[in-house]
């Protein structure tokens, strides 16, 4: 009849229990699969799949694999270098803190070699009898040849006591350090940077020469060799210029003397862009961190070199020893000029004696005087004239062309005559030697 289709149509969409129970146990085997799946893929952290796998390509598109191949170009991706398997991840931390642990470990370790040091100075500072034998002073003096670069220090530098006193008491200071040393006593290398302040030509660079020499002697310095340096040595004309130019001057100066002449200049308060800032930061490290190893001197005018130090707190907390070199008198002035004159192997006629103090007295007081600078000027100038006077007279008729050896070596008074002419008629703003 006509419920004939419709029950054909239900008895061929009835679905059998058996084949009801098989297919619930295939989706079940298949979730179960899949979650295995996933739980290894975690394990591994997404590692890539192996070499020898190849990328599958969608037929008939000509486009890339759907399967990763490392090998092929087209499947390189940036983002695949950051991952990486856990148990990789694990290491690398496990790495990191037994790194961390060993470093604690080390400090710790410091820590208590440090107490032991102490407790163990401590002990042997209690044991030493008050009448322990240290050996003299002048023993330890003549071992470091302190006394010669002392002596060499008062030959070569005519006045400037206070200066020369400073110098003696930091030499004293050393000594007594080394002594100390010799029983096992604690010691500590005192800050032996400094700072000169005087008008040019007061000896400035010569005390740095001497300390330097003294230091090498005392063996507080590897070589005291005294490397010279202004602004332009140390401060570049553009960004990344000044630190190759400060750390090159710096490195030809280890073992020495860094004497850093018109320091001031170095700081530009009107320019907070200024390299000079970046030149002194690193001046500053090297002073704190390899003192023992390198000695810095600034030098410049007094007043300019307050200022400077005002600026940077940092710089004059470093510099622990100020020495301030006054102006020659003319009588230690007409010394100097004897002295350069007898390192040159020259002498002073008795005529030029009264010429040349005249000439100091006058010079004394106009502009650009550099104490013992301008006496070499003048020397300098003396000697061109003489050498002209001795031409003049040899190649004269009257003169024979005969020069005796006594004349080669002395400066008469005709040959300061003419600076002498020169300061009396200078005027303020005349540009003198």
């Amino acid at each position: 009849g006509p419920r004939l289709p419709e029950e054909r149509r239900r008895r061929r969409t009835r679905v059998s229990p058996l084949f009801s129970s098989a297919m619930f146990r295939f989706l079940t085997l298949a979730v179960v699969a899949a979650l295995i799946g996933q739980s290894q893929a975690l394990s591994r952290g997404f590692r890539a799949p192996s070499r020898r796998s190849t990328a599958l390509r969608v037929i008939g598109t000509g486009g890339p694999g759907l399967q990763y191949n490392e090998n092929n170009p087209e499947y390189n991706d940036p983002n695949m270098a950051n991952i990486g398997s856990l148990s990789q991840k694990l290491d690398a931390a496990d790495i990191e803190r037994r790194k961390e642990e060993e470093a604690r470990r080390q400090r710790e370790q410091k820590m208590e070699i440090e107490r032991a040091e102490k407790i163990r100075k401590r002990q042997h500072y209690m044991s030493i009898p008050d009448s322990q034998p240290v050996g003299s002073m002048r023993d330890f003096m003549y071992d470091a040849d302190v006394e010669g670069v002392l002596r060499r220090l008062d030959e070569t530098l005519i006045g400037l006591q206070p200066v020369k006193d400073r110098i003696k008491n930091l030499a004293h200071l050393l000594i007594v350090d080394q002594m100390r040393s010799s029983i096992d006593l604690e010691t500590s290398i005192p800050s032996l940077h400094m700072c000169f302040t005087g008008q040019p030509g007061t000896g400035k660079t010569t005390v740095a020469c001497r300390i330097g020499e003294l230091l090498a002697q005392m063996g507080y310095c590897r070589q005291g060799h005294v490397v010279v340096a202004t602004r332009d040595d140390l401060v570049g004309q553009y960004v990344g210029h000044t630190a190759p130019k400060t750390k090159e001057v710096i490195k030809k100066s280890m073992g020495g003397v860094l004497l850093i002449d018109e320091a001031y200049y170095l700081y530009n308060a009107a320019n907070n862009r200024d390299y000079g800032q970046e030149s002194i930061e690193i001046l500053l490290n090297v002073m704190e961190n390899q003192q023992d190893d390198l000695v810095v001197v600034f030098a410049g005018y007094k007043d300019r070199m307050e200022k400077f130090f005002g600026y940077i707190p940092g710089m004059a907390s470093r510099v622990g020893n100020h020495i301030d070199f006054p102006n020659y008198g003319p009588q230690e002035l007409v010394q100097i000029a004897e002295l350069m004159a007898n390192e040159m192997q020259y002498k002073l006629a008795p005529d030029a004696m009264p010429v040349f103090q005249e000439y100091i007295s006058l010079r004394m007081n106009k502009p650009y005087f550099s104490n013992a600078r301008t006496v070499r000027n003048a020397m300098d100038l003396a000697r061109k004239k003489m050498a002209l006077r001795l031409f003049e007279k040899a190649t004269s008729p009257m003169g024979g062309g005969r020069i005796i050896g006594e004349e080669l070596v002395t400066l008469t008074g005709a040959d300061f005559a003419e600076l002498l002419h020169q300061v009396r008629t200078a005027t303020d703003d005349t540009i003198l030697a």
